[in-house]
């Protein structure tokens, strides 16, 4: 799958419909950690989640910059971000499916 083994910077929606970012080098894995109620604090209340962006990186480093600019982001400006992105993204729409 093209999502192994990346540096990836990734944002799931929860069954509330707050954010959750995060980064990973194994997006299939680390959702189904998400979704077992394994993935992360935040999330494990609410269940499930579902993966409404991703995006690559050449290194760790760059993905988690990634991650942490997107945390500073009003709801709003994550929303237009994501929007903005999502088209360009074979990642999202792989999980999306």
């Amino acid at each position: 799958m093209a999502t192994t083994n990346k540096h990836m910077m990734y944002v799931v929606e929860c069954s509330d419909g707050s954010y959750y970012t995060g980064y990973t080098n194994n997006l299939e894995k680390r959702l189904a950690a998400h979704n077992a109620g394994k993935g992360a604090k935040y999330t494990k209340p609410r269940l499930p989640v579902q993966c409404i962006y991703a995006e690559a990186f050449h290194t760790k480093q760059e993905a988690m910059s990634a991650e942490y600019h997107f945390k500073q982001l009003s709801k709003k400006q994550k929303i237009d971000y994501i929007a903005a992105w999502s088209e360009k993204s074979e990642i999202t729409k792989e999980f999306n499916a």
